[in-house]
């Protein structure tokens, strides 16, 4: 029986205010009802993220409340009266 690697607590957080690449990250993970990468890494059995290769943005998500999937497009789905609701993490 494996045990998982607890992640790090962020040690600050900050709200964006132009829409970038991390915050499109941050938007899908949030979405998903995880706090960020590192935190999806550590509690979900993928190791790997699935990306779309055209724009590297994430294609596929397990949800955390319940186990389905969210699948994302491959353009940008966060719309700029979205971006005061990201938080994005620094450790």
């Amino acid at each position: 029986m494996a045990t998982k690697v607890l992640y790090q607590k962020p040690k600050s957080m900050i709200r964006p205010k132009i829409w970038n690449s991390a915050v499109e990250d941050a938007y899908r993970f949030q979405l998903a009802g995880y706090r960020d990468e590192k935190e999806y890494c550590s509690v979900s059995d993928d190791t790997e993220i699935e990306r779309w290769a055209e724009s590297g943005f994430i294609k596929k998500l397990q949800r955390k409340k319940d186990g389905y999937f969210y699948y994302f497009n491959k353009s940008r789905e966060c719309a700029d009266k979205d971006l005061f609701k990201i938080k994005i993490f620094e450790y």
